[in-house]
């Protein structure tokens, strides 16, 4: 038995096993759920259910809500071991050398501070200003005081990026990605990069937790995930929330003082950020059904292409790409272009071909709002007001423009039917951001 398989962990055991015998005697036994009433609690997720609905045979019962982890039963005991911080430091820790900008400087500076005095802190920095490198002081200082870490994510897509930008960072340093998707085994590691899911499976684990895209679905309107983000660090732990986008629970942890913000409203080449260009098209989903695009959205896409510049275009549902496509074949002849989306099974390699130059533009649903970069592109988005798009995906999708020193500005227009609450918020936070950025800048 490998000890450190559940240093910081709950790890599963049947009721075969867990009954045998008393396990090693560092090894504490847990219990999996606990009964109120008429209703059942894991305690894994936190989530609560009706003991009929949970209910197994003879007066057992399991939790519905985390069983794509492994099904959790009071048939079960947790097994784990208080996590020792057993690692071995060898220097050098950073091995990064790139250089920040002075805004970059000093917020690097609040980050590093507040992991030190493991405090709960959220920083809200646009979109593009760099915040990966913004982290590495604050965790070359965690590793050096040898404290075990982990760097969380909604998405796998994130999680795959960050992880060979914090590995070539930190080359000393033992790390493990763990996601739904890996068939690698877990392996324990003082640094772990992971999606917020499988922070369900840690207690008590992590001296630092730092969540990356916190704004992102499903981790902003997920109890089960809140729940293990705060169960996966150690009672005297600390936590950085990294967004651009806020959400009003984090913005009222704010305003009740139980989270210190510190903002970045500049990009790392200290430009402001693109203004988002409103254009009404009551009709567009009807002329859609016609095999018509906006004229002033054709028009659009030609300047931009004439001009030199590649774009992202959005639409709300994966059901218009198979409609829009076609229209911009004809329209828009002589330039390549694909379409993609959240379970198109070659999903990476047309990322990759956008990246390569091989296209000058894709067509694409909420699937690349963030954790993708193409330099020097235009953004437009069709249907910004339909529901899919919240606005905190309006301001990642619209952040996915200026981001190259090559070319700080781009275009970032919005095509409505109308009016929308949704919208606006967007457009209110970038002016917002703007707003704090020019004050720097004076």
């Amino acid at each position: 038995m490998d000890l450190s398989e559940y240093y910081g962990r709950r790890v599963l055991v049947d009721q075969p096993e867990w009954r045998q015998g008393k396990p090693a005697p560092s090894i504490e036994t847990l219990p999996t759920m606990e009964r109120h009433g008429q209703m059942i609690r894991c305690l894994r997720c936190g989530q609560e259910t009706a003991c009929r609905i949970a209910a197994l045979p003879n007066n057992e019962f399991y939790c519905p809500h985390c069983i794509n982890l492994g099904r959790v039963a009071t048939l079960n005991k947790f097994y784990h071991v208080p996590e020792p911080n057993q690692f071995t430091v060898s220097s050098p820790v950073l091995t990064w050398t790139g250089q920040l900008s002075p805004l970059q400087e000093k917020a690097a500076t609040t980050v590093d501070t507040g992991m030190a005095a493991h405090r709960h802190q959220l920083l809200w920095a646009v979109t593009g200003a760099g915040k990966t490198e913004m982290m590495f002081r604050g965790i070359a200082h965690a590793l050096e005081r040898r404290e075990r870490l982990a760097v969380a994510s909604p998405r796998v897509d994130v999680c795959l990026e960050l992880y060979p930008r914090l590995q070539a960072a930190f080359q000393n340093t033992s790390m493990v990605l763990l996601h739904g998707r890996q068939e690698l085994p877990y392996r324990y590691a003082q640094l772990t990069v992971c999606t917020t899911h499988q922070l369900l499976r840690f207690y008590h684990a992590f001296d630092n937790l730092i969540i990356d895209e916190v704004d992102a679905f499903p981790f902003a309107a997920n109890d089960a995930l809140l729940f293990a983000s705060r169960q996966a660090v150690k009672e005297t732990g600390g936590c950085l929330y990294l967004t651009a986008t806020p959400g009003p629970a984090l913005l009222r942890q704010v305003q009740h003082g139980k989270l210190a913000v510190s903002y970045l409203p500049l990009r790392y080449h200290g430009h402001l950020l693109p203004r988002i260009r409103l254009h009404l098209a009551p009709g567009w989903r009807r002329g859609l059904q016609h095999s018509h695009l906006p004229a002033s959205l054709l028009n659009q896409l030609r300047r931009s292409l004439d001009a030199g510049y590649r774009f992202l275009l959005f639409v709300p549902h994966v059901t218009d790409l198979a409609v829009v496509g076609p229209i911009l074949r004809t329209a828009l002849l002589h330039h390549p272009f694909t379409t993609v989306h959240a379970a198109d099974p070659d999903r990476l390699v047309k990322v990759q071909g956008m990246r390569d130059g091989k296209y000058d533009f894709l067509v694409t649903t909420t699937i690349l709002e963030r954790g993708v970069t193409f330099p020097e592109i235009d953004v437009f988005v069709l249907g910004a007001d339909d529901p899919v798009f919240s606005s905190s995906a309006l301001v990642q999708i619209a952040g996915r423009a200026g981001r190259a020193l090559s070319r700080p500005t781009g275009t970032v227009g919005f095509w409505i039917g109308g009016q929308c609450r949704r919208v606006r918020s967007a457009v209110s936070q970038i002016d917002f951001m703007n707003r704090k950025g020019r004050t720097l800048k004076q």
